[in-house]
């Protein structure tokens, strides 16, 4: 059964698994240069030892994905144009826009907004084969307006390829592992390289991302998924469920729930035990509900609020609506007992690509402003420039670049 602990001891559950990155990055360090080097010679090499890939080239051919879209069936048809219609509105409104305005003074600033050429976006092809990853990746990108969007799979399922088709993804590669992510970083004789890489993936698909980035943008490493719950009262059933649906994704994965009652916290104890007898996926949600999950005895719902701000969770399920303007750190916020994870997951809008080992301290959930360079605009009359005049050129000199200075004074000689 799942731990109810009291507050004094939830420090341990501050302490993420190591991601064991280092001895990942010397596994993967070796095939990044291979795959720079040799180019697509190395890729098949590492597909077939790794992928069990049988075939002559990696690039799935656009009959292939049309083939498989017109196999999809109408509930999957409709639930991929729900969700995607939702996560394309929800992507337009992140979307940063041109500007100009007059800031007095004779300063006319601004931006200007402009997509990046291309991305590569990882969907993982493992134990769960995840299509909605590129919805959830894919979607953004088109609606910043990028042009070469690539996507990587070792081995898309039905619906991946399906969904590569209705939304003209137009390179499809199936290629998995930090070959793949080698691939987009450097480029191959088949496969472009891109400007950004984003997705999820397994712990050598994010090693290959953390030696790649500089070459290339990413959009963050991630770790195992977790969930963290702060509530005071509610339905049990639910909140045992909405647990559960995380820890299923990985004995690595984490399910945290934060309450001040020993009552909800019992019960949502025995609910995890009554739900994970008739769990197809019991056997994966067991281990991560034994070894990473909790339920907390809080003293107050401040104290909550603390913890989840220290843990910075991937998602977190707030009860208590009243809360949300205390909340500082986390991937998504799933606010009120009709928000379950699994809606952020795959139909409600915002992305459920989210960074997880408490980097939501420094940033959200990929969006389509991820996809996007804002470019900085700057106008000034001459009048301006001579009021800034003194200013910069004694910062100039300060800085001993006496030729920032004069290329300001001579305009006014």
């Amino acid at each position: 059964m799942i731990r109810i602990l009291p507050y004094r001891e939830a420090e341990q559950l501050l302490v993420r698994k190591a991601l064991r990155l280092e001895e990942a990055e010397r596994a993967v360090a070796p095939i990044l240069k291979d795959v720079q080097e040799r180019g697509d010679a190395a890729l098949l090499d590492y597909a077939r030892k790794f992928d069990s890939f049988e075939g002559g080239t990696f690039r799935v051919p656009a009959r292939e994905c049309e083939d498989a879209a017109r196999r999809l069936t109408a509930e999957f048809r409709a639930a991929v144009e729900v969700a995607g219609a939702n996560i394309g509105e929800y992507a337009a409104a992140q979307l940063p826009r041109d500007s100009m305005r007059e800031y007095g003074g004779g300063r006319r600033l601004g931006q200007i907004v402009r997509p990046l050429d291309s991305m590569g976006a990882y969907i993982p092809a493992g134990r769960y084969p995840l299509p909605s990853t590129l919805l959830m990746t894919v979607i953004p990108a088109q609606v910043a307006g990028v042009r070469n969007i690539c996507i990587a799979s070792p081995r898309p399922s039905l619906e991946t390829l399906g969904i590569a088709a209705l939304y003209k993804v137009p390179n499809v590669f199936r290629l998995g592992g930090a070959q793949a992510i080698a691939a987009f970083a450097y480029g191959t004789e088949s496969v472009p390289r891109v400007e950004r890489i984003v997705g999820p993936g397994n712990i050598y698909v994010a090693a290959a991302k953390k030696l790649v980035a500089g070459e290339v943008g990413i959009d963050f490493i991630a770790g195992p998924t977790e969930i963290l719950i702060i509530a005071r009262e509610g339905n049990a059933r639910w909140m045992a469920a909405d647990m559960l649906a995380q820890a299923e994704h990985d004995t690595d994965a984490s399910a945290v729930l934060l309450t001040d009652s020993r009552e909800l916290a019992e019960a949502v104890a025995r609910e995890i035990e009554a739900q994970l007898a008739t769990l197809t996926t019991a056997a994966v949600a067991r281990e991560a509900i034994d070894r990473n999950s909790a339920v907390v005895l809080v003293e107050s719902m401040e104290q909550a609020v603390e913890f989840s701000n220290r843990l910075a969770p991937e998602h977190l399920a707030l009860h208590e609506a009243e809360l949300l303007s205390r909340i500082d750190n986390a991937g998504s916020v799933f606010l009120g007992p009709a928000s379950p994870e699994a809606a952020g997951d795959y139909a409600s809008g915002p992305n459920h690509v989210l960074p997880t080992s408490g980097a939501a301290r420094l940033r959200a959930g990929l969006s389509s402003a991820d996809f996007v360079k804002v470019i900085s605009v700057q106008e000034l009359s001459m009048e301006g420039l001579k009021r800034l005049t003194p200013a910069i050129a004694t910062l100039a000199r300060a800085e001993g670049l006496e030729a920032h200075a004069r290329s300001v004074e001579v305009r006014h000689q």
